[in-house]
Order: C-alpha cells, then structure tokens, then sequence
C-alpha cells in the first residue's frame, strides 16, 4: 500500500466516523459548577434545580431569545445579542459558556463586549448545553 493510499484511507475513515455526541447526563453533573449563580426552573415552574439568583433561570432557555427572562437585570452586551434577535441553540450556549465576551463580540454586541458573567467553562460545555436543552 503506498503511503498516499493509507493516508486516503485514514482520511475517509476519519470523515466516516461519526463526532462524539455531547452526554446530558455528564452535562447534569457539571452543572454543579454552575448552580452557585443559576437555578433551573422548568416552565411549569418545577424547580430542577435549586440555585443562586445572580444569573438568570435557565430552564428552558434552549430555544429562548438571549436575554429573554423576564425581570431579570442583564448586562448591555448581551441586551444588546438579544435585541438582535438571537435565539439560544446548544452550539451558542456551548461557546457561550467558553468565553462569554467573546461570544458577545461576534454575535452583535461589537468590540470590547462584556458579560456579568465570570466564570468560563473550558471543557464540558457542549455536555452542559445538551444538558439544559432536556428541561423545558
């Protein structure tokens, strides 16, 4: 087999090869991390999970606008992702959780966005967001 054959054949594999699926149930777990600032309360108003009030309710926010709880005290930048328009999907709340500002600064907030929102969670995020997109 030459080498431009196997390399072919690795390249086929690895496009055939379906992308990890992020885990609700890891998600679940790592919400724990979250819960300091963030309570789940389902649109039922079933309280999920019992949380801080600094960040706004999260039940149901898959498929909410940005900024869309009502009486809640947001930030500008995001006032501003919200007025835009955006919904929140999992891939946006994935990278949101990432890096914040930076997800403001490119979804309509322009440079030098900022978020109230200070911590940043580097791994497990797209787990978080499949996680939070199972509770309406």
């Amino acid at each position: 087999m030459t080498k431009f054959t196997l390399l072919s054949a690795i390249g086929a594999l690895m496009l055939a090869t379906p992308a990890l699926a992020a885990d609700p149930a890891a998600g679940e777990a790592e919400f724990k991390k979250c819960k300091a600032c963030h309570s789940i309360v389902a649109t039922d108003g079933t309280e999920v999970v019992k949380g801080g009030k600094t960040g706004p309710n999260l039940g149901g926010i898959v498929g909410r606008p940005v900024a869309g709880v009502a009486d809640f005290k947001y930030g500008e930048s995001i006032l501003a992702v919200g007025a835009a328009g955006k919904v929140w999907d999992e891939a946006s709340l994935a990278a949101y959780v990432a890096d914040p500002g930076d997800w403001l600064e490119n979804n309509g907030a322009g440079e030098g966005a900022k978020s109230k929102m200070t911590f940043k969670l580097s791994k497990g995020g797209e787990d978080v967001a499949a996680y939070l997109a199972t509770i309406k």
